[in-house]
């Protein structure tokens, strides 16, 4: 049985919204059961579905997980979002929507630019 977990969700826009969702869920399949989409304007019809194959659906988070996917690695080292189709929900968790006019933005800071 799995148990129910509070998440905090911040929009591009700013607005924050608490989603509750069982421990262990696929973040992205949370997100579009709330009618939230983790994907710009342009990936709204045309991803992958979930797959962690088009990296559409880009994410931040206040406190990443340690990295146990080769794309979340990379991630982590240049600074650039992880995919919500491969991050399970854990209580607690902040996640923060892009606003992706422009797909792959880094983070200032990252370890690529240092």
């Amino acid at each position: 049985m799995s148990v129910p977990v509070t998440i905090t969700v911040e929009t591009p826009d700013g607005e924050r919204v608490e989603l509750t969702a069982s421990e262990g869920a696929v973040l992205r399949d949370v997100l579009l059961d709330a009618d939230i989409t983790p994907h710009g304007r342009y990936a709204r019809g045309l991803n992958c579905g979930g797959r962690g194959l088009c990296a559409t659906c880009g994410v931040r988070l206040a406190e990443p997980p340690e990295a146990d996917h080769w794309h979340d690695d990379l991630a982590d080292r240049f600074g650039y979002p992880r995919l919500s189709c491969q991050l399970r929900v854990r209580d607690g968790m902040a996640v923060r929507l892009l606003d992706k006019r422009v797909w792959g933005s880094r983070e200032r800071g990252g370890s690529a630019q240092r």
